[in-house]
């Protein structure tokens, strides 16, 4: 599995702390920045990992602000992204088993690193359920997305 990873000012903070754990369960990935506390636009760097992630070069992405909604909502207007906004480890279990989100967005300011870790492993462990209702569902977002974004 390759992961996509990226933060702005307000999600500086937990991005060690995902590094450490991607680290230390093997997990390849790539850092999209931002790399200090200085003050920066969110959009860049959602831009960044969405676009690793539909063009197919990470499996997965994950997006840190200070509340993962400016995240998430830059990250779903990539064709291709679903982008699940979680702050609880059963969100982020669903948002893969029912919805097959391939972004997962949070915030530092709402999560501590303890839950933040959870919500991560649960994410990144879950796997898309494929039942009929929910891939018909999925596909119906696709063709959605083929009529909206041309």
């Amino acid at each position: 599995m390759k992961i996509a990873i990226g933060c702005d000012h307000g999600g500086i903070n937990l991005k060690p702390v995902l590094i450490d754990f991607l680290e230390k369960k093997g997990i390849e990935y790539k850092d999209f920045g931002t790399f200090d506390k200085s003050s920066v636009d969110y959009n860049e760097f959602a831009l960044a990992v969405g676009t690793a992630v539909a063009n197919g070069e990470y499996d997965k992405g994950i997006l840190i602000c200070g509340t993962g909604i400016g995240m998430s909502i830059v990250a779903n207007k990539i064709k291709g992204v679903r982008c699940g906004h979680c702050h609880d480890v059963f969100s982020a279990k669903m948002t893969r088993l029912h919805n097959d989100a391939n972004v997962l967005a949070l915030g530092e300011r709402v999560v501590g690193p303890g839950l933040f870790l959870e919500i991560v492993d649960a994410f990144i462990s879950t796997e898309f359920s494929g039942d009929e209702r929910h891939a018909r569902r999925v596909e119906k977002i696709k063709q959605l997305e083929n009529k909206n974004f041309k």
